[in-house]
């Protein structure tokens, strides 16, 4: 970092992380602040499974970056997409034309890994963008109309079954979600199911769920599922998907048609960076002010980078909201101590716990104080998930909407509102 009276600071993509630098860096005379996104809206991705699920509306965990500029004078919004990095010219190539800095931030999360597996990134349902959860819900409700018509069992069957790759929460959460809907509505609406197999599994290549949370919550989230009725398989990684077939590592098949893969990521790509920063997963490395090791007045900040400098995380931090927030903060503040001449502080995580819902009044949560599960954990996951969506309005239509679908059991949100007929996936920026 370097002082200068006004800096003009360039952050790319709109997730916790880069929506937060912004917002703190907004609050300082001396940033001109630029927030680049593909997207017009911050996305509050730990809930798209329910607008997956039909749970809630898209627009609840959605909010547009311009309304809430609108007041900060010395923040703008680009909507547009990183296409290449000049890092000897200072500037960067988008969709929407040329953007010039004195400071580039990357903030660009995470897109799906498909470890080079073609079948499955072509055929295979990912869980990442509100595009994939929008399509998916589409998906398995034309499935449903599909097997109410059919008079093949065989058929019915493959179009009802689901199977879910990862045991991680996105797998745990969906596949919770998804017994319950199973329960409650499709013995209700589609009469001609009523005595119909829809088996629902979820497979993981480990032999636990939720591998980093503590073996209290890693087996009531297993108890739970199977109460529900999901079929479990551990040990068995999904090595191909084609022809509505998806195929273990142990051997075995599973016919569906719908398979939702939630087992990996990897960083957004960072064109013209050079391949000097990056390490596994894509991942840029930096140092402990996260500034990007090999270049100069380049940062990078959340799931896209690695950072092995603090004592506690030699292998990097886990890529989850609470450090991106936490590392995004860091860095708005070491900018504004460098323009006061100051150094900048390191950064060190500071573990906030992490949780995970599996059905409706049952989660797990592991916190620095101690680990719940079944109700109080349920309570404080709503209570934690509602305080960091953005906008009063979408708060209150959430809370609207939970309560409702957990009163009647039967959420309202089951449109197929043209589906998508496109590529598959999609990938962030």
């Amino acid at each position: 970092m370097h002082q200068e009276k006004i800096i003009k600071i360039v952050i790319v993509g709109g997730g916790f992380a880069g929506l937060t630098l912004a917002n703190e860096l907004s609050k300082n005379d001396f940033a001109r602040v630029t927030l680049v996104d593909r997207n017009n809206y911050h996305l509050f991705s730990p809930l798209l499974y329910q607008v997956a699920t039909g749970f809630v509306d898209a627009s609840n965990i959605s909010y547009p970056f311009r309304r809430m500029f609108k007041r900060r004078k010395n923040l703008r919004f680009v909507l547009g997409e990183l296409k290449q990095v000049v890092p000897e010219g200072k500037f960067i190539v988008t969709s929407a034309g040329l953007i010039s800095y004195d400071h580039l931030v990357f903030a660009m999360g995470a897109k799906t890994n498909f470890f080079g597996n073609g079948n499955i990134e072509k055929q295979a349902m990912p869980m990442k963008t509100l595009d994939d959860a929008l399509r998916f819900r589409n998906h398995l409700l034309l499935n449903m109309e599909k097997a109410s018509r059919t008079t093949d069992p065989q058929e019915r069957e493959r179009l009802l079954t689901v199977v879910i790759s990862g045991g991680g929460p996105t797998g745990v959460e969906i596949a919770g979600m998804l017994a319950e809907m199973k329960r409650n509505i499709l013995a209700k609406e589609y009469p001609e199911l009523k005595n119909t197999t829809a088996d629902l599994h979820l497979v993981t290549s480990g032999g636990v769920l939720l591998r980093p949370m503590s073996p209290k919550a890693q087996q009531e989230s297993l108890g739970v599922l199977a109460e529900l009725g999901v079929k479990v398989s551990f040990n068995a990684a999904v090595t191909d998907y084609s022809d509505g077939l998806v195929r273990l590592s142990n051997g075995k098949t599973i016919a569906t048609e719908n398979f939702i893969w939630a087992a990996g990521v990897s960083a957004a790509e960072t064109p013209g960076l050079g391949i000097v920063s990056l390490c596994d997963g894509g991942r840029i490395a930096v140092n402990c002010y996260n500034k990007v090791i090999g270049a100069q007045n380049i940062y990078a900040i959340g799931d896209q980078c690695i950072q092995t400098a603090d004592p506690k995380y030699p292998k990097g931090h886990p890529q989850v909201v609470a450090v991106a927030i936490q590392q995004a903060r860091r860095l708005a503040g070491n900018f504004k101590r460098c323009q006061m001449g100051k150094w900048p502080m390191p950064f060190e995580y500071k573990e906030k716990g992490s949780m995970a819902i599996i059905s409706k009044y049952k989660a797990v949560a592991d916190l620095p104080f101690g680990s719940f599960k079944g109700l109080p954990a349920w309570l404080l996951w709503l209570v934690v998930h509602i305080i960091p969506i953005a906008g009063f309005g979408n708060k209150l239509k959430l809370c609207c909407n939970w309560f409702w679908s957990l009163v009647t059991n039967d959420p309202t949100l089951r449109l197929i509102i043209r589906p998508d007929r496109g590529t598959p996936n999609s990938k962030i920026s």
